[in-house]
């Protein structure tokens, strides 16, 4: 059964389109006998599966003590916050990407609700980059020649340190009413050639519902689409055909950013994810963000390009962290930031380099720090 909020927010439970169903129809062998009509309604009654992906999602880990059984961590070890704001959930394929008996696992870090969550810290707060305030129809536009549809509010993967976590999803969704309305704002946005897919994450949409949007983008004078998601370094099944195929069917020019934070994250299964969407995208960059305790010093870092670039993807951002409620322990300080960067830079080419940024409200563009 789907869940309303689950629909509310975007995700989209595929099922097959009718001139598919048309087709295995008149594909289906000769031999096989007729289907009488209560049988036919029988089957039109049970639920059709679900892709893998959209399994993964569904079958994540939402349970603290779960997640410390399946680490071989005593039952209190991660300590739960009772019931958080902004829940754990976790696909178990990245959770298998964990060191056992290790709290201090930098991918486990940045999934698990800590109690530092509760303080309170002056500077950080709901709204950090201050673009709830600009959105319209589920468009945000703060720099010139591009806008940003939130196409979904669910995501694979609650990150500790997302900026958008008290996000007003339920009133700015770019995909209600068929994204009609967003498509009215845009279309009074004439000089926006670039169209950024944001969220939550995008890639929740079914393949249909990607391809729909593509199609109305089309008609618009817009020359790129931009997506931003975690899907396929956390979920890397989301990569599939389908998706591949409205990559590549697309008149846009296509850049996929992808969201990576630490080398243990780019297994096998996302290295063959990230290679198919790089023969389909334009560009296929990364943007990490800088997270103490996680990738915070120059071995990672510098780790982290050399498998980026290994996957035919290239980094591109290293964000300063957002200052949003709930994620101050996660904080790294400008100065410490720059230091980092001049160690990556001292052993890597310059195109394994990411720019060090801030996002600071009210600017035309992201603050280059180093």
């Amino acid at each position: 059964m789907r869940c309303l909020g689950e629909i509310e927010r975007g995700i989209i439970l595929s099922r097959p389109a009718e001139n598919d169903l048309e087709e295995t129809a008149i594909n289906a062998p000769s031999n096989v006998e007729p289907v009488d009509s209560t049988t036919r309604a029988a089957r039109a009654a049970e639920p059709l599966p679900l892709p893998s992906w959209q399994n993964a999602v569904q079958n994540a880990v939402r349970d603290v003590a779960e997640l410390a059984a399946l680490l071989e961590l005593p039952p209190a070890a991660l300590a739960p916050l009772g019931e958080p704001d902004f829940p754990l959930l976790v696909p178990r394929g990245f959770v298998a990407r964990m060191g056992k008996r290790d709290l201090d696992d930098p991918l486990l870090r940045q999934i698990w609700p800590q109690r530092a969550e509760r303080d309170t810290v002056v500077g950080f707060t709901s709204d950090p980059v201050r673009e709830q305030g600009l959105a319209a129809d589920g468009v945000i536009q703060k720099y010139p020649h591009r806008a940003l549809l939130i196409a979904s509010g669910a995501c694979p993967v609650h990150c500790r340190y997302c900026f958008r976590r008290s996000f007003p999803y339920q009133t700015q969704l770019a995909a209600r009413g068929d994204w009609s309305e967003a498509i009215e704002t845009l279309r009074g946005l004439p000089a926006v050639k670039e169209v950024i897919l944001s969220g939550g994450d995008p890639l929740s949409l079914s393949n249909r519902r990607l391809g729909e949007l593509a199609a109305k983008l089309e008609a618009l004078p817009v020359e790129t689409l931009r997506i931003h998601t975690r899907y396929p370094i956390v979920v890397p099944e989301r990569v599939d055909a389908g998706l591949l195929d409205v990559l590549g069917r697309t008149r846009l020019r296509t850049v996929v950013v992808v969201h990576c934070n630490h080398p243990n994250e780019l297994d096998g299964a996302v290295a063959a994810a990230l290679l198919a969407l790089r023969g389909r995208t334009a560009a296929l960059l990364n943007q990490a963000v800088l997270l103490r305790g996680v990738n915070d010093n120059p071995d990672t870092l510098a780790a982290l390009s050399e498998r980026l670039f290994a996957c035919g993807t290239l980094p591109y951002y290293l964000h300063l962290l957002d200052p949003v409620a709930g994620a101050a322990h996660f904080d790294v300080d400008e100065r410490t930031g720059r230091d980092l960067v001049a160690q990556i830079r001292a052993r890597l080419p310059g195109y394994l380099v990411p720019r060090l940024v801030r996002e600071t409200p009210s600017e035309l563009s992201k603050t280059l720090i180093a």
